[in-house]
């Protein structure tokens, strides 16, 4: 219970300690989505409270991709688009029959997960440099730890499911931090 927004604290610190560079809207964007993903940790660790979490990480996403546009822009990438919501809806109708009155939430966050993959992904076949591999690689391990997620919740639970979606989340998380921090440091930033 207090590993989990432990480690999203100490994640998210990566882009308060150290980067006295000037404020800009992209550090803002970045440090409010890490702020929902902590609230979202906080939230998940109740049951209860599921549809809440799952709003806060909801708000997180649409942060970091507000945090990617203000970045570089909309990305039109139609392949990556394609692939994105194809596996999306693929896994919303797999799931369908077991979310009950979490259809409506959990189509709404599928939608908002994949625009945030597709705009990450865009970052990287725009630039092509490392620090957007980590985030293009970062939302997808976000995405896939989010449908371990779900799977476990609507589907059927498995071995070793939170060390499945913690290890992916963190490193998810982990990966988008310092690829942001990178980006803030940088001169043209």
């Amino acid at each position: 219970m207090l590993l989990k927004p432990l480690t999203t604290i100490l994640v998210a610190s990566l882009l308060l300690l150290g980067t006295q560079t000037r404020p800009s809207k992209f550090k803002g964007l970045m440090v409010s989505a890490f702020l929902f993903c902590l609230l979202g940790d906080i939230l998940l660790l109740f049951p209860a409270y599921f549809v809440f979490g799952l709003a806060a990480f909801l708000v997180a996403h649409l942060l970091f991709a507000s945090a990617f546009l203000q970045l570089k822009g909309f990305r039109p990438h139609w392949i990556s688009f394609l692939v994105l919501y194809g596996i999306g809806t693929g896994l919303f109708l797999w799931l369908k029959p077991g979310l009950g009155e979490f259809m409506v939430p959990v189509g709404v966050y599928v939608v908002v997960i994949c625009f945030m993959a597709w705009q990450g992904i865009g970052l990287f076949l725009k630039e092509r440099s490392k620090t957007f591999v980590w985030i293009a690689v970062a939302v997808l391990l976000f995405m896939f730890s989010d449908t371990m997620i779900a799977i476990a919740k609507f589907k059927t639970n498995f071995d070793y499911a939170s060390i499945v979606i913690l290890s992916t989340y963190w490193l998810s998380i982990g990966l988008i931090a310092n690829a942001a921090r990178r980006i803030i440091l940088s001169p043209q930033s």
